[in-house]
């Protein structure tokens, strides 16, 4: 029997399909079936199940770096501030231990150096404000007119209101309970936080002393810390972020430099008291990202608010708005474009985020933060794409 079915002509007759039914005329034939392997399923189900719990974990370790952030806020900031600093005093260092001064010994008179310059600096502001505080009398009068015709419109306002909206009857038995405070209790409440600022803010000249006299270890420790195919790489990566934000804080003082030297001739034209001072503060508020323009309006408008006029407020706002423009459209792209290479959108989103989370120093420390970023992500292989994102 089996020898003879061998030997048939005939091709055995498939089981016909009955969803598939073929008629004479020539219809659709039947459709063939695939067979899928189980084992191949349950490997697709299993990849799909690992995808699905790394995102997850993905989404859970974002939520805790950022609540970590979020909740480091004092520590990191001062870390990073002393980082900066660090780039800034490590010239003079370099340059002492060229004729032979011990590492520690130049990384003291470096930071002696900034706490003398930042005392200086602090003292002459405080001098300038005692002075313009006692001048402020003189003022009095024009502010007083000032807010009483601030007073007449907010009345004509709400008279206005109240004539369009329809009154709203309140309960007699309603009783409406206002918390006085003054200006002790808002000192107090803020008393912990100012004082936790304080505290943290001093350790920034310890921390920076031992960032420079520790320069080179700390750089081969963290080189010494990646597996022996990525150290290269993490030397590499360790000297571009140095020297980007040394760039960007030396970039940065130059347009500061620049600003104030424009901003005191403007102020030292138009006869502003202590126009040397408020040209300084100007040109350096001018440097923060968005808020900075507002910011250095402020300091020439108040300062001359005795005899203001409107002619001279309006070229005052002009002109810091021009300079504003130049700083940030020609001055920042030519100095600072070729070593940050971010491009504006990435720059912006940089600054909405750390500005939500760190406030004001955030939007100072968003630039060089995004800029480290971009490095360590054009430097491994997996996160390339991204650092092209935020490149130009």
């Amino acid at each position: 029997m089996p020898d003879r079915l061998l030997d048939d002509p005939k091709p055995a007759r498939m089981p016909r399909d009955p969803d598939v039914q073929a008629n004479a005329g020539g219809g659709p034939e039947a459709t063939p079936q695939v067979a899928i392997n189980r084992s191949t399923v349950a490997e697709l189900e299993r990849r799909r199940i690992l995808r699905l719990q790394a995102a997850c974990l993905l989404v859970l370790a974002s939520g805790a770096v950022l609540t970590l952030i979020y909740i480091g806020k004092l520590i990191l900031v001062v870390i990073l501030i002393s980082i900066l600093l660090s780039f800034v005093l490590a010239p003079i260092v370099d340059f002492l231990v060229r004729f032979q001064v011990p590492r520690a010994v130049g990384a003291l008179i470096a930071v002696i150096l900034l706490v003398g310059a930042l005392g200086a600096a602090s003292y002459g502001s405080y001098s300038r404000a005692l002075e313009f505080m006692h001048e402020v009398p003189r003022y009095k009068a024009k502010l007083q007119a000032l807010g009483a015709k601030i007073r007449e419109q907010a009345e004509q306002i709400q008279k206005t209101t109240e004539t369009v909206l329809p009154e709203t009857k309140q309960d007699q038995n309603t009783v409406t309970v206002k918390q006085s405070s003054s200006w002790t209790d808002l000192v107090s409440k803020n008393a912990s936080s100012v004082s936790e600022a304080l505290l943290a803010l001093t350790f920034i000249p310890f921390l920076i002393f031992f960032m420079l006299s520790w320069q080179d270890h700390v750089r081969s420790a963290t080189v010494m810390l990646f597996s022996m195919e990525n150290r290269n790489s993490a030397y590499v990566m360790l000297g571009l972020i140095a020297r980007m934000i040394r760039s960007f804080i030396v970039g940065n003082f130059i347009i500061g430099v620049f600003l104030s030297a424009c901003s005191i001739a403007l102020f030292g034209v138009l006869g502003l008291p202590y126009f040397y001072f408020l040209g300084t503060i100007s040109g350096f508020l001018s440097l923060i990202p968005y808020l900075g323009v507002l910011l250095a309006i402020l300091p020439p408008l108040i300062a001359d608010l005795g005899h203001l006029t409107p002619s001279i407020a309006l070229l005052i706002i002009a002109v810091i708005m021009g300079l504003h423009l130049l700083a940030m459209n020609v001055l920042y792209p030519k100095i600072l474009g070729k070593r940050l290479r971010l491009n504006p959108l990435a720059v912006t989103l940089a600054l909405l985020f750390w500005g939500w989370l760190w406030g004001a120093m955030g939007l100072i420390l968003a630039v060089p933060i995004t800029g480290a970023l971009k490095v360590i992500c054009d430097h491994i292989e997996p996160l390339r794409p991204y650092g092209v994102w935020l490149g130009e």
